[in-house]
């Protein structure tokens, strides 16, 4: 009988198991090259309605932003028709004003002095008492506009914050893989996101606290908070992004133990940082070989905790200097003033004897402290 060599198993076989071979090899390579394309097609579907669920959640956000935005016009137009109005009361009082002076000054003309200043005295009060009133109401209006126009811009710069904060969530997901990225909770003390640094042995390496402000001026305030914060969750270092800088800084640097930097440069600074906690990590690891004690000590000593201990008692003392200096410049300053005014006091006491001596002479009692042994000799 004739025989093939089957591609599947070596084997010499019939014509027909071999047949059934390929046909099956054939039947399988179909079913998973279907596979693939329908693997493909749920997989672009996904990704289409994932892009799509996005892009509306997106769409009715700035729905929601234009709809407030309305709304904020509408009160504003309210607020200033409110302020067209009562301006121009105020101007109609005013006419009233002028005009009824002038005629208390025509009616009043034949009257007795007396009686004609206190009637224009009282309703001079009266009138100055309405334009008062209306004055209030219209610093109400102005207050109301101003409070109006200030939720509508934090409004619109928080959403955008908001935006910013989730893309550089992202970015530094896509940067850095191994690490873990957590966004800290509205309300929450601890900054905005908390990168933690693995190494790509799954080694814990330490912890970057990133905080984002989306302002037009600059604020002290937010080095104290972001280096209390970074104590709060033991962090190794902390990053303030701000297109605004301090004067010092241009685009990124140190300040007072917090770095600070643009949007443009986050990446690079995040990579440095993080290439710094792992090369700290695996410096102390080298020391394993020493004894237990002092490994505990040294690592202590080494440790982010130490740090901020430190930092907190170094900054308790320098604010007690700083305390010390300012009372001791106001004692030395309230010293020289007390020393002054005494000064004063006593040569005036002098000079009012010495004229009273004059003008007395010899009868004059002796008032001691005030006479100098060389004027009691000189007039004896």
């Amino acid at each position: 009988m004739n025989t093939v060599l089957c591609p599947h198993c070596g084997k010499d076989v019939e014509i027909s198991e071999a047949l059934k071979h390929q046909i099956k090899e054939q039947t399988l390579a179909a079913v998973n090259a279907k596979h693939k394309q329908e693997l493909e097609e749920v997989k672009e579907k996904a990704l289409l309605d994932s892009s799509k669920k996005i892009k509306e959640q997106f769409e009715q956000q700035l729905k929601q932003i234009e709809k407030d935005s309305l709304e904020k016009e509408t009160q504003n137009k309210k607020l200033y028709d409110q302020l067209e109005k009562l301006m121009e009361e105020k101007s109609a009082l005013k006419r009233e004003k002028d005009e009824m002076k002038l005629e208390m000054q025509k009616t009043l003309a034949l009257e007795e002095d007396k009686i004609r200043l206190d009637a224009q005295k009282k309703a001079e009060e009266e009138q100055h008492l309405k334009i008062l009133a209306k004055d209030k109401q219209l610093a109400d209006t102005l207050k109301e506009l101003e409070d109006a126009k200030r939720k509508l811009q934090q409004g619109s710069q928080q959403t955008q914050g908001e935006v910013f904060e989730l893309e550089f969530e992202e970015l530094l997901q896509k940067e850095f893989p191994h690490d873990k990225i957590s966004p800290v909770g509205k309300g929450v003390k601890g900054g905005d996101i908390i990168q933690e640094v693995w190494d790509a042995r799954g080694n814990y390496n330490g912890k970057i606290l990133w905080e984002l402000k989306n302002t037009k001026t600059w604020s002290e305030g937010w080095i104290d908070k972001l280096k209390g914060d970074k104590r709060s969750i033991n962090a190794e270092e902390a990053v303030l992004i701000s297109e605004v800088m301090p004067a010092t800084i241009k685009t990124a640097g140190f300040r007072e133990g917090v770095w600070v930097t643009k949007h443009e440069f986050v990446i690079g600074l995040a990579s440095a940082l993080r290439a710094n906690l792992i090369q700290l990590y695996y410096a102390k690891n080298a020391n394993k070989s020493k004894d237990e004690k002092v490994e505990a000590i040294y690592s202590y000593v080494s440790g982010i905790e130490f740090k901020h201990r430190m930092e907190a008692i170094i900054e308790a003392f320098t604010n007690m200097q700083l305390e010390l200096e300012k009372e001791r410049r106001y004692f030395n300053s309230k010293w020289a003033r007390d020393e002054k005014n005494l000064r004063q006091v006593i040569d005036s006491t002098s000079g009012m004897h010495g004229d009273f001596k004059g003008l007395v002479g010899k009868n004059l009692l002796t008032i001691k402290g005030l006479d100098t042994p060389e004027l009691e000799s000189g007039e004896e």
